[in-house]
């Protein structure tokens, strides 16, 4: 029943959204924004050809290697800072800061310092990832009960031991919450650097198109973006909800 009451809910909001769609269409017109029918017909032209694919690639490359360095950095930080009660005092102030500033203000610095490769890409993406990684996961390993270092230290556990066999597995479902949001807020790092100082993406194909006035170009990738980042939003959320059905 649960299954066929979100398929139902899901079906009725795209129908929701192309309507909305067909009457913004009417209203601005083909050249500001194409119908649906001839978006996705130019979507299943557009998706074979080099020019997409190539930038799609250089997208999914930059994407990638941000998200590693996202949960890599995050998840140190994270579990150091809320493992280390002094640490986390002093830094979490700091974090809060700094997750609160505009990243695209520190865009021209990334810029001088990476350049215009893909290097800049990655780290923009990550930047964005890392602090939502970080505060989440420090904010599940304090919660976890204090009886469970208690026994960690009973057993004379080593830190990476009581990391990786007390407070990972005991934080895991707040801690997958932070690795979902940061999945979300890397890729768009990742599509404005690539808007704002590349060659190649798909970001900045959106802004070679709205340059140019292609706006069915522009909706198009528009619109595969949306439904990359909905399916693997749906697939991580239903883990995290499992995983917090297991605790």
């Amino acid at each position: 029943m649960t299954a066929t009451r979100r398929a139902t809910d899901t079906l009725i909001i795209a129908a929701v959204v192309l309507v909305v769609w067909k009457i913004l269409h009417e209203v601005a017109g083909s050249t500001a924004l194409p119908a649906p029918l001839a978006t996705m017909t130019y979507l299943v032209h557009m998706v074979p050809t080099a020019r997409f694919t190539e930038n799609a690639a250089a997208t999914l490359q930059a994407f990638g290697l941000a998200l590693v360095l996202a949960y890599g950095i995050g998840l140190a930080v994270g579990v150091w800072m809320g493992a280390h009660r002094l640490s986390g005092a002093v830094g979490e102030p700091i974090l809060v800061v700094i997750y609160s500033l505009p990243k695209i203000t520190l865009y021209p610095v990334v810029l001088l310092i990476f350049g215009l490769g893909i290097s800049g890409k990655v780290v923009f993406g990550a930047m964005h990832g890392i602090l939502p990684v970080a505060l989440l996961t420090m904010g599940a390993i304090r919660a976890i009960p204090q009886v469970y270092l208690r026994a960690a230290r009973t057993l004379h556990l080593s830190p990476w031991q009581t990391i990786t066999t007390v407070l990972l597995p005991a934080a895991l479902p707040e801690v997958f919450t932070g690795l979902r949001i940061g999945f979300t807020v890397t890729l768009l790092g990742v599509l404005l650097g690539e808007m704002f100082a590349s060659k190649l993406g798909l970001g900045s194909m959106i802004m070679n198109d709205m340059s140019l006035a292609q706006s069915e170009d522009m909706v198009t990738v528009a619109i595969i973006l949306f439904v990359f980042a909905a399916i693997a939003n749906t697939l991580l959320l239903w883990i995290e909800h499992r995983l917090h059905r297991k605790v």
